[in-house]
């Protein structure tokens, strides 16, 4: 069949790819955002001028075609304009660790009682101690030397009172819960005096030179807020229920990694809602507390101090860790959460239709990926069924030879330049799984909130044993192996000569791709939604070998220490060693006081521990010395391979083996 294709129909393809193989052959940064947001938008146009001339009207159209073929162009416009609007975001970087050391090496020198007092605020409602005693205790461990913590607790809770008392933790609570989230935060501002603000959520523990990395950026009057990115010590749901977490990043990286650092560049970057520090001055220019009008309390403040003047300055560094959503129910109230709020701020006379902002930042503010992501990845899905059951055409005037001419060089074009500006840290296959595991449930949430932008409960992400991962989301699963079978049985039907109902035969090869295409998303979609529980009830951290010791009755064996977590560790001893399975020992770790231990098995790699008994004096140490300390964690990513081919992988071939 490929000798029917005009030879012409591939030049745009294979330019486009010369073009991609070029730009990251160089290997210039530079070079990439200067060319590759323009190709795009050229291709684009081209696309787009051929989209309108001749895929609107056809012979043969019913009224039932039009409005599909309507309604699938409004999608792929809205798609469309959010891809450019990040393209033309991604030309510009910055990249602030330079001016952090010349901060931070200023700041050393200076005499401590001249630094500014900084309040450190941890919001919390329902979340457990095992959640909480992380961040307060790494709080308490910041290097700064004029620093109150605070914990802000709208569960109104007596025995987390007790447990900040008798850590010198400070405790502040509210009679009600009016505002959510920015109205805990609002009540502890009117008790609290210090110039300066760190906001961390309830679980994001941060690291000991957080204020040392990030204050000095404030010497710049127009800094109104300096963000650092939401990093994670335990898999995310893709991450853990793929057994792919040392294969895939967590699907935050892109953001945090490469999109807060392009809009760091065009002073749109903005508050997360933890890991930020925030000046009291600027605040009091607003009124001296967050907005409230919106769910996400953090990009609305962004915005109103952007409208005085004040930036959100992005250092992106790892400076506090904190946990991903633990299982796909705590991923939806989170993600759902976000979706709201971002809609919500269009509705607002702050948000990026309201007056005093320049059209950029308008752009860049708009929320045109939660609008598109669910849309179009549902129309992606559904567009291929509906033609092969109905005879229903998402598109007119479509062969092979147009595919190729048009519609495949936007796809690669889009997808291949966003690889190269994001350095690889954006894996296509992986995306769009999950944005079809995302669109079941976010679809409804971002219609709904768009016709009814105000009136939704906050809820906060479950966390902890609160967000005990389990079972399988039915919801997700049923509706993407629903779609599996009868993506399967519209091919199956239109393969067979007497039950054709698709009648327009130039369009099957084209839909017959696609439909394949889908069905590999949506089986890693189902498989997805079936929740694997963690190995492990903490989570380790690499230690690089430091130096330990294993004591078992009068002998001391020295060890090296491999990893670390707040239940066991793995040490390898330096010599021969006779312990056994069962056997009771102690460890002897620096900055820890000893600790009773058994040994949980005996491997090549070393020798696991299972603490037992641990105080609260040992636990804390291991706190401070697992999160403010600079370790990560062993589940970090650290790609072998390609992303696609593992996820394909995992597919057919099953489970990987354990790391």
């Amino acid at each position: 069949m490929i000798l029917d294709i005009p030879h012409e129909a591939f030049w745009p393809l294979l330019a486009v790819g010369g073009l991609l193989l070029l730009v990251r052959g160089i290997g210039s940064d530079r070079l990439a955002r200067a060319t590759l947001p323009p190709a795009v938008a050229l291709i684009v146009a081209h696309y787009l001028v051929w989209r309108f001339a001749a895929t609107l009207e056809g012979p043969g159209l019913g009224p039932a075609d039009h409005v599909f073929i309507h309604a699938f162009l409004g999608v792929e416009l809205l798609a469309l304009a959010d891809g450019m609007i990040l393209m033309l975001m991604l030309s510009r970087r910055r990249d602030n660790s330079a001016e952090a050391d010349r901060h931070e090496r200023r700041l050393a020198a200076a005499d401590p009682a001249s630094l500014p007092a900084v309040d450190v605020f941890i919001a919390t409602y329902n979340e457990p101690l095992e959640v909480l005693e992380r961040t307060i205790i790494a709080a308490l461990a910041l290097d700064w030397p004029n620093l109150r913590v605070w914990v802000l607790d709208d569960g109104r809770r007596d025995w987390l009172r007790r447990w900040c008392a008798d850590r010198g933790a400070g405790y502040l609570t509210r009679p009600d819960n009016k505002g959510a989230k920015a109205g805990n935060i609002n009540a502890a501002l009117a008790r609290t005096s210090a110039p300066f603000v760190l906001v961390l959520d309830a679980d994001f523990a941060p690291r000991a030179n957080f204020l040392r990395r990030t204050m000095g950026f404030f010497a710049d009057p127009r800094v109104g807020i300096v963000q650092a990115p939401h990093r994670f010590f335990n898999p995310d749901p893709m991450q853990q229920n793929l057994r792919l977490h040392r294969v895939l990043p967590d699907d935050q990286r892109l953001f945090f990694d490469v999109i807060m650092p392009a809009r760091d560049a065009w002073d749109a970057a903005f508050c997360c809602g933890s890991n930020g520090v925030i000046r009291r001055s600027a605040l009091a220019e607003v009124g001296g507390r967050l907005p409230e009008g919106s769910i996400t309390e953090d990009m609305l403040l962004t915005l109103v101090l952007l409208r005085k003047g004040y930036v959100t300055r992005y250092l992106n560094e790892t400076l506090a860790l904190g946990l991903a959503p633990e299982s796909t129910d705590a991923f939806f109230v989170q993600r759902a959460r976000w979706a709201r709020g971002a809609i919500q701020i269009l509705h607002l006379r702050h948000g990026p239709l309201g007056p005093g902002l320049g059209l950029l930042h308008r752009l860049f503010f708009l929320p045109t990926h939660w609008l598109s992501g669910s849309l179009v990845q549902s129309f992606s899905l559904i567009a291929p069924v509906l033609f092969m059951l109905t005879g229903i055409v998402p598109i007119a005037n479509v062969g092979v030879p147009e595919v190729l001419t048009y519609q495949l060089p936007v796809v690669v074009g889009y997808m291949g330049s966003l690889q190269v500006l994001s350095r690889g840290a954006y894996h296509p296959l992986a995306a769009l799984v999950l944005s079809a595991f995302s669109a079941v449930r976010l679809l409804p949430a971002v219609l709904v909130t768009l016709v009814r932008p105000h009136g939704h409960a906050f809820r906060v992400t479950p966390k902890g044993r609160d967000a005990v991962a389990g079972g399988v989301d039915r919801l997700v699963a049923g509706a993407a192996l629903a779609l599996t079978a009868a993506t399967a049985l519209g091919l199956v039907l239109n393969a067979v000569p007497a039950w054709r109902i698709v009648e327009r035969a130039a369009l099957i090869p084209v839909v017959a791709g696609w439909s394949v295409a889908n069905a590999v998303v949506l089986l890693l979609v189902a498989a997805m939604a079936i929740a694997r529980p963690p190995a492990r009830a903490e989570e380790r951290f690499a230690m690089g070998g430091e130096p330990a010791a294993l004591v078992a009755g009068e002998a001391r064996l020295p060890a090296a220490l491999v990893d670390l977590s707040l239940s066991g560790a793995l040490l390898r001893p330096e010599g021969d060693c006779a312990a056994r399975s069962g056997d009771r020992v102690a460890v002897e770790i620096a900055g820890v006081p000893p600790l009773a231990a058994s040994v949980a098995g005996v491997r090549p790699t070393g020798i696991g521990l299972r603490f037992e008994a641990v105080s609260d004096e040992a636990r804390a140490a291991l706190i401070r010395r697992l999160f403010s300390e600079a370790h990560e964690p062993v589940t970090a990513p650290a790609p072998r391979e390609n992303a696609a081919v593992a996820l394909l992988a995992r597919l057919f071939l099953g489970d990987p083996k354990p790391a």
